[in-house]
């Protein structure tokens, strides 16, 4: 491969005309010989994701290199056009309906050929010519994709899937025509060839009308098969790119609405969301309050609620009110097109374990080329007849499949992957798998992760002979005029609860409270200090309370009136509902939980003993999270982190196996190697179990193809199987590994 530049520009080019993994391999190669490009080539997505210089190559010179390998390639539309308003895919039936009749006719015409061979009291006179009629239009005109590709690759110097079939039918037929044109079995009749195991020592006149029909009936079977399976597999991205809104009410100046289409949508520009319609881009709500469904996004069902300065995301759907929003991001930057993105690269991507499979493919048909010619000699010199060395050879062409190989793992990768996005779970790339499968230890960040990341009131404790609301009411007024986010979580606490009066004289205490006045009263709130310098301590009953507090984690606010403490304040990062089951379904994986947090060791305690973790790292700083991580690796782990923050980032680049919230920062999700959408904890253990599920099924799929080839094609060289079971078998091997990545499209999130 040439030298690549490390900066530079990314393509995904869809490719036309590959039929096998060894076309995928062709087209990779050519690619790859540019100077500046760095490309891989994913035969189930027909996509190349090409990575270049465009100061060393053009894009068009791209396209001229697949052209010069034999296959075709067309620039994509700019994202901005395409990711605006995706067009709905095309439908399945659209897209092999040519190959569909081509197996419904050579089907019809084929079965009497196999019949008749079969079934000798069918036969009459001179039927061997009725069979040549009702087969040469199936070699000919039904094989015909297979004969046109293989000659397409002889002119290139090459050879494909393609290629052994095209062989294996016309050799089948010409040697048909000569029986009957030349040797005796157009006079005498026939001895046909369809035996499950072809017997040795047969006439010289045997012809294989049925051998050269049927398995191009056969062939074209697996290839319709297929051809849909890999639609399905990629039927979670198709329907993903179709979800978006295709036009929006916009709002002019004066208040008036207009209906325009999405791609013309600005940022910045207001539009109206009614319910049951989908939120036309990503922005922020100016008007209205609503429930939104985000399940597209997030896999949850449960709507959201959303209000003025909410941010929301396109194609999610108003389950409520009339909502008026100002856009913010359009077209390629939204959040579905990032995820569209996001999953795109993923399938584009190649597993480790998928690298042998294409060393064996590049070189396979050649190899199989070899061995039936070796097949016809040995036999041939062995003192077999012309016709059973004929008949392995056939049957070795026709029964290899690179085919299988190249499917194993990009369809499930394709499937998983897909199903993923359903579910908010993005999978980066399939490096990521084999992490997922070696992970013993799981870091989780505290705030944001396991908490909500916000503080909020959790409790509040009175003097003998006061009265709670009133502690509320007027603690909340003065909290309210502080920007501090303990005081906001005290205010939005007591503004719940009713309306609050004014403040008067306000003064903020940096780092130990606020004072001012309400309702005519003097109010001191904030530290314990701050109290005792104004001579009010608090009573047994409230020091208890405070205590208490501080134990669970909590953070104690005192306050105090008219010369007396009066209340304690509990503000608590609350635990995330979902936490402590998360933390249960992980440690089901296999994995050793463990908590890393800036906090104080006390209340880092008090939330991993809530949650059910054992080991606690505190008092951690920001910079000190990446160390904590690389110091479990040195002690022979294999590490995943769980984060949201700008600070997890360096940790969860430095992990194994990094996993962000979706709805934690760009940095954080940057750096990992999946992506939780909905932000719920649950969806990390369901990311991971789909992640070791999609590996599972590659390798499943690696073994099957591998040991359907190392057995098949022994089987074939010594004489054991009829070319028609070859063409069976061959079909069914790339069916089989197809079928089975669709399995993934079962896999359940064991979130609610």
């Amino acid at each position: 491969m040439s030298s690549t530049a490390s900066t530079g520009e990314h393509l995904e080019l869809p490719i036309e005309g590959m039929t096998c993994a060894s076309c995928a391999n062709r087209v990779e190669r050519r690619l790859n010989e540019l100077d500046g490009v760095s490309a891989t080539v994913n035969y189930a997505t027909e996509r190349a994701s090409v990575s270049f210089d465009p100061a060393a190559v053009a894009p068009e010179r791209l396209v001229e290199a697949v052209e010069s390998a034999g296959y075709s390639a067309t620039l994509p539309q700019p994202e901005a056009d395409s990711a605006a308003a995706p067009e709905p895919p095309e439908t399945e039936a659209d897209a092999s309906a040519p190959l569909r009749q081509r197996l419904i006719i050579s089907a019809l015409l084929s079965a009497p050929v196999l019949v008749l061979s079969m079934v000798p009291p069918l036969q009459f006179d001179n039927w061997q010519w009725l069979a040549l009629q009702l087969a040469t239009p199936v070699v000919l005109w039904g094989a015909w994709p297979f004969h046109r590709a293989a000659w397409v690759n002889l002119r290139h110097g090459t050879a494909t899937m393609d290629t052994l079939i095209s062989l294996g039918v016309l050799a089948a037929w010409l040697w048909s025509l000569y029986a009957l044109f030349i040797g005796d079995a157009g006079m005498t009749g026939m001895k046909m060839s369809f035996d499950l195991v072809p017997s040795s020592g047969g006439g010289e006149d045997e012809i294989y009308l049925e051998t050269a029909a049927v398995v191009t009936t056969f062939i074209l079977a697996g290839r319709y098969f297929e051809a849909r399976a890999k639609r399905r597999a990629g039927a979670a991205l198709q329907a993903l790119l179709a979800l978006g809104a295709k036009d929006v009410a916009v709002l002019d100046a004066d208040g008036s609405e207009r209906r325009v289409p999405v791609a013309a949508l600005a940022v910045g520009a207001r539009f109206v969301v009614r319910p049951g319609e989908k939120v036309a881009t990503d922005g922020v709500v100016e008007e209205g309050t609503s429930a939104l469904d985000m399940s597209m996004l997030s896999g949850e069902s449960v709507p959201v609620e959303v209000g003025p300065g909410a941010e929301v995301a396109g194609a999610t759907v108003n389950a409520g009110g009339r909502l008026v929003v100002r856009a913010t991001r359009v077209g390629a930057d939204t959040a579905l097109a990032q995820i569209a993105k996001l999953v795109t690269e993923a399938q584009s991507g190649k597993a480790p374990v998928q690298r042998l499979a294409d060393r064996i493919s590049g070189v396979f048909v050649p190899v199989v080329i070899a061995l039936a010619v070796a097949t016809l000699g040995f036999w041939l010199g062995s003192g077999e007849s012309a016709s059973f060395a004929f008949t392995a050879a056939v049957a070795v062409l026709i029964i290899a499949c690179p085919c299988a190989l190249g499917l194993a793992t990009p369809t499930a990768l394709m499937v998983g992957s897909g199903r993923g996005a359903q579910l908010g779970l993005l999978i980066k790339g399939p490096e990521v798998l084999e992490s997922t499968r070696q992970a013993d230890s799981v870091v989780l960040d505290k705030t944001g992760t396991v908490t909500s990341g916000e503080m909020s009131l959790t409790e509040v404790a009175v003097a003998a002979g006061e009265e709670r609301e009133e502690a509320l009411r007027l603690v909340g007024a003065i909290e309210a005029a502080s920007e501090h986010p303990i005081a906001r979580a005290i205010a939005r606490g007591a503004a719940a609860a009713g309306p609050l009066p004014a403040v008067e004289s306000f003064a903020n205490r940096e780092g130990l409270g606020v004072e001012g006045v309400v309702d005519g009263r003097a109010l001191v709130v904030g530290r314990p200090a701050l109290l005792a310098d104004w001579a009010m301590h608090l009573p047994p009953e409230l020091d208890a309370a405070r205590a208490a507090a501080e134990q669970r984690g909590a953070t104690a606010v005192a306050a105090g009136w008219d010369g007396r403490a009066r209340a304690v304040f509990a503000v608590a990062d609350t635990v995330k509902e979902s936490s402590a089951e998360a933390i249960a379904a992980l440690r089901e994986l296999g994995l050793r939980p463990v908590l890393l947090t800036g906090d104080n060791a006390t209340t880092a305690k008090a939330v991993a003993a809530e949650v059910g973790i054992d080991e606690v790292i505190a008092e951690v700083l920001p910079a000190e999270k990446a160390a904590v991580v690389a110091r479990l690796q040195a002690e022979g782990h294999v590490v995943a982190m769980v984060g949201d923050g700008v600070n997890d980032a360096p940790a969860l680049a430095q992990a194994d196996l990094g996993l962000s919230l979706g709805t934690g920062t760009d940095v954080a999700i940057e750096a990992s190697d999946l992506t939780l959408v909905s932000g719920d904890l649950r969806a990390a253990a369901d990311a991971i179990r789909l992640s070791r599920a999609t590996l599972r099924t590659i390798k499943e799929n690696l073994a099957w193809a591998f040991g359907y080839n190392l057995a098949a094609i022994p089987l074939a060289a010594i004489g054991l199987l009829n070319p028609v079971i070859a063409g069976a078998a061959m079909a069914f091997s790339s069916v089989s590994v197809v079928a089975n990545a669709l399995r993934l499209r079962r896999f359940k999130a064991a979130r609610g």
